[in-house]
């Protein structure tokens, strides 16, 4: 693998010298070692240990301050495992903007690091950061101070004669009525088609499943004694059908979450009401008619490039009190270094 990600890198690096007149040709390191075990009573095959790292080396080349290429490969190796990376998922894709523009787009294999890591876990869940850290498809994005929206697609699986179709797509956003006031409404939707193989067996059926969050929320970060402070307040709805089977199923619910901090330590509540939800990639903890989660945090060292955080995790659903899970994250990342500037002929 690294044989062949120094091919690549290669050629990249002769051909943008050759036949392009690049400003400049970078390279990103990155990465993220866990630890995180769960003793879940009621989700028994979910309840082990995640562990291992994940190493992300990327090159890019900047035809100017909007235009950027960039290829390279994120690699996971889980403690313990033989070979020693289990998977390497390879990263190509081209973006447009930068962080000043109104717009933001990518298309190809791309990190969801920092892109997508905010969709709830109703609808996201926290393995994904673990086990599939790449988006492959399409992304844009509009801000201003207002206003932020996002709609992407990702490919999970490609048709052949026995594996699936299957792809997400989604939008969410954020509006604040006032740039710097408390107020602001969010909202998450994502949906899975799910087309099935090429040849369809008697009893499969195209399958659509996802959901919706929208929520009412409040943040009185740096406004209180508290370094964060934010409360917020919604509906959840779920979406299940299979086509010629039955319509859409919509289990729906309430939603409250609660984030303070202060200085290294902060708490996390999620809680929710109402009809079970079977999201796909969702939290399994959502399927119960109640839940309620508390996380305990403490960060023992944050910098602009690492981070280094305890989460200690308390669920409680119907008839399961005890669940808990215990994660340990480092994160690093050292910024896209400047490799080699081009000047134009």
């Amino acid at each position: 693998m690294l044989k062949k990600l120094y091919l690549i890198v290669s050629l990249f690096t002769i051909t943008a010298t050759s036949a392009f007149a690049q400003q400049s040709l970078d390279v990103n390191f990155n990465g993220m070692a866990f630890l995180d075990n769960r003793e879940y009573k009621a989700f028994i095959p979910r309840s082990r240990t995640y562990s291992g790292t994940r190493t992300d080396l990327d090159f890019g080349l900047n035809l100017d301050s909007l235009h950027h290429f960039i290829v390279g490969a994120n690699a996971l190796h889980e403690f313990g495992a033989v070979p020693f990376f289990r998977k390497v998922d390879p990263i190509a894709y081209y973006k447009y903007g930068n962080s000043t523009t109104n717009w933001n787009f990518y298309a190809g294999a791309f990190p969801r690091e920092e892109l997508l890591t905010d969709y709830p876990r109703a609808l996201l869940n926290d393995t994904l950061r673990y086990y599939r850290p790449n988006v492959e498809g399409l992304m844009a994005r509009y801000q201003n101070e207002h206003f932020t929206e996002t709609a992407w697609i990702d490919w999970v699986s490609r048709q052949t004669l026995t594996q699936r179709e299957q792809f997400l797509f989604g939008l969410s956003g954020k509006y604040k009525p006032q740039p710097y006031g408390p107020f602001y409404v969010s909202h998450y939707f994502l949906l899975m088609h799910d087309a099935g193989a090429e040849v369809l067996l008697p009893t499969d059926h195209i399958t659509d499943n996802g959901g919706a969050e929208i929520k009412l929320g409040m943040d009185f970060s740096h406004k209180t004694v508290f370094d964060s402070l934010t409360v917020e307040a919604g509906g959840l709805m779920s979406l299940e059908r299979s086509r010629g089977v039955d319509g859409f199923r919509t289990p729906k619910g309430f939603v409250f979450k609660a984030f303070l901090s202060y200085h290294k330590f902060a708490l996390y509540e999620e809680f929710y009401k109402g009809q079970g939800s079977n999201i796909v990639y969702g939290d399994s903890y959502y399927s119960k008619p109640t839940y309620n989660r508390v996380d305990l945090i403490y960060t023992p060292f944050l910098t602009d490039r690492v981070k280094g955080q305890f989460i200690f995790s308390f669920h409680f659903s119907p008839g399961n009190l005890n669940d808990n899970q215990q994660v340990f994250r480092v994160s690093y990342d050292l910024g896209r270094k400047v490799l080699k500037r081009f000047e134009r002929d």
